[in-house]
């Protein structure tokens, strides 16, 4: 589901629970986190319907390297040649995106009944099957020279690497998972941060909340 424009030049899409953007600046495109394997259909649709061509697309940036952030980013790199960024600390996460730490067994909340049609919606859509991303460019701060110029706001807790990005010219927080509406593991609605069975150090997730 694309829904374009939420802010100028600020595309938001959603597949299986999950946000994923495309950031337009001068015809050119960054990807902002790449949803799951099956958003790859979602991205062609949204180039389409925006007129935009997979030749207009420079980057793919990563808030962090979960596997249903992930899905067609190594499908980018390969097919339209573009480097995908991403944290230094979560490059290993890019290799095996369902190796995250994680505070708390994931079991239990996976039959949670407020989880289960999400958990649903994520295996039909192949999320925890991504593929591995095969090479990588990292960052750690600054703005990044991609369209949109996002500054890097590092936000750790949910990974070690997490980290949001700040479009300053609109205003716009892309707070990737450091805070959550829907929390894919409880089913739970409203601004928080992700249950412990996704989130690396739940304590430095709090703190990271000053940042953003």
């Amino acid at each position: 589901m694309l829904e374009p424009n939420v802010a100028p030049g600020v595309h938001r899409v959603e597949d299986a629970y999950t946000n994923w953007y495309l950031l337009e600046d001068g015809g050119r495109l960054t990807v902002v986190d790449a949803g799951v394997p099956t958003s790859w259909g979602s991205f062609t649709d949204a180039l389409s319907s925006l007129g935009r061509s997979r030749s207009d697309v420079d980057a793919v940036v990563l808030t962090h390297a979960h596997f249903d952030h992930v899905g067609f980013a190594e499908k980018a790199r390969a097919e339209l040649g573009v480097p995908v960024w991403v944290h230094d600390e979560d490059v290993p996460l890019t290799r095996n995106p369902m190796g995250y730490a994680h505070e708390r067994g994931r079991t239990p909340y996976l039959v949670n009944p407020g989880a289960l049609p999400i958990m649903a919606s994520l295996t039909k859509n192949r999320a925890f099957w991504p593929p591995p991303i095969a090479d990588v460019r990292t960052y750690s701060d600054g703005v990044l020279d991609v369209p949109g110029s996002p500054r890097v706001v590092f936000s750790p807790g949910h990974t070690y690497g997490h980290c949001s990005l700040f479009l300053e010219e609109h205003g716009v927080l892309l707070a990737g998972d450091a805070i959550v509406t829907l929390d894919p593991y409880t089913g739970g609605r409203g601004p928080q941060i992700v249950a412990r069975a996704a989130t690396a150090y739940a304590a430095r997730a709090m703190q990271s909340l000053d940042a953003l």
